[in-house]
């Protein structure tokens, strides 16, 4: 998907304009000094340029649900041309801090006095070989309330959001059905229940929990050890952990979750029996060249054995790493969100929409494998002038960095003959004539 195919929100045409510029702004690493809208060279005035982006980012009219079209077109179109049974959707939430809070009013706690700043909350659609598709939904909690691209969202606990979600997915249209995704702070036998009792397939980071294996109570970890005892894991390929180079190691064992979930009300902690739910628990490790295991994961899950293999299923949660990333590229290593200066939760929430449509141009750029796709990247970290590992030649940033050069020098030829531009600049660059 180019430019000019991107779906545009149904806002007027003058606006629509404006969202198109807005993304192209937002196609470059900003530094962490100058993380303001910047503006192309063209023969606007960067304070022109400025003020259109003010009015963009302040006009009642452009509602985040409209903005979260583009975005959702986007993870469609890409997720139609996957040849996978499924696709994962994954759950996840950041803090967004703001250390000089520049006229912010409605900055909220977030968990003591002093954490004060934005929550976001995001559903990443990526594809089930880890390629990154699209942001899905977005929520931004603020002291005002919940801004979220879904009308009838309601500001309530972390995974309380869930559930809503994986209802709102269905009105997505997307041609494969999800798996969600989520870490640790998952694990709730209540939550278990409600998502299988709707329908939805789950895959999640489990703690050490209680769970019945051959008619026994067991803790996974005694599980895990056990199968590891036992020799019963299985390589399943290449995997990198924390940088270093591993190999990812499988098993799988049928369990059963009958144990009451534990809830609160009024402060006090309640039993709450349930069906039993028989879920698939796959053991997954990345461990290096001398057997040593640098991570495991304990994963609970009650996808069908159609739709995914142990592997898949371990490599569905090790995927998990590209709403790190995309976080990563919102913030330090792209848009500098934590550094922008708009005075409101909304003002910030719609220039992260389009800051998300940035990032999604460049993981289809990632993502294109043909010859001219590939020379292309090759062209635009050459522009950036960063430098990239061997084995990871092409980078988001790097992209990202590359790509704003590019657009900033194909927009200032528009304006300017090339062999007028190159005599300008060796006249007051010397160095530029002896090149």
């Amino acid at each position: 998907m180019g430019m000019d195919t991107i779906k545009l929100p149904l806002i007027e045409k003058r606006l629509q304009r404006r969202y198109l510029t807005l993304v192209k702004s937002h196609l470059h690493m900003a530094p962490e000094l100058a993380a303001g809208v910047p503006s192309l060279p063209t023969v606007t005035t960067a304070f022109a340029a400025t003020q259109a982006a003010w009015r963009f980012l302040n006009n009642d009219r452009v509602t985040l649900p409209k903005l979260a079209e583009p975005l959702r077109d986007a993870g469609r179109t890409a997720l139609a041309r996957s040849h996978s049974k499924f696709a994962l959707l994954v759950h996840d939430w950041s803090k967004l801090t703001y250390p000089t809070s520049g006229g912010k009013l409605d900055l909220v706690q977030l968990t003591h006095a002093t954490d004060i700043g934005y929550e976001l909350t995001t559903a990443l659609l990526v594809r089930a070989d880890g390629v990154p598709l699209a942001p899905m939904e977005i929520h931004l909690r603020t002291k005002q309330g919940l801004l979220s691209t879904r009308p009838d969202a309601r500001q309530e606990g972390h995974l309380e959001q869930v559930l809503p979600t994986m209802k709102a997915s269905k009105t997505w249209q997307l041609d494969k059905p999800l798996l969600h995704v989520i870490d640790r702070e998952a694990d709730s036998v209540d939550h278990y229940r409600r998502w299988d009792a709707a329908g939805h397939k789950f895959l999640v980071r489990a703690d050490d929990r209680r769970v019945k294996h051959a008619k026994k109570s067991r803790r996974l970890s005694d599980l895990a050890n056990q199968v590891y005892a036992e020799e019963k894991f299985q390589a399943a390929g290449e995997a990198a952990y924390q940088g270093k180079s591993g190999t990812l190691w499988v098993a799988e064992l049928e369990v059963t979750l009958d144990r009451p979930a534990k809830k609160k009300i009024d402060g006090k902690s309640v039993s709450k029996p349930g069906k039993a739910l028989r879920l698939r628990y796959v053991i997954a490790e990345v461990r290096d060249e001398s057997g040593k295991t640098l991570a495991r994961w304990m994963l609970l899950s009650n996808a069908p054995q159609s739709w995914a293999t142990t592997e898949e299923l371990a490599r569905g949660y090790y995927y998990r790493w590209q709403i790190e990333s995309f976080f990563k590229l919102l913030k330090s290593h792209g848009s500098q969100l934590e550094n922008w200066q708009q005075e409101t939760g909304v003002a910030i929430a719609r220039r992260l929409l389009v800051a998300a449509m940035a990032c999604v141009l460049v993981w289809q750029l990632q993502a294109d494998e043909s010859k001219e796709g590939k020379e292309f990247r090759d062209v635009l970290v050459r522009l950036s002038g960063r430098q990239t590992k061997r084995k990871k030649p092409h980078t988001a940033p790097a992209l990202l960095a590359g790509v704003w050069i590019l657009i900033s020098m194909l927009t200032l030829l528009d304006h300017y003959n090339l062999h007028n531009l190159r005599q300008l600049a060796c006249k007051f660059i010397p160095l530029l004539s002896t090149a």
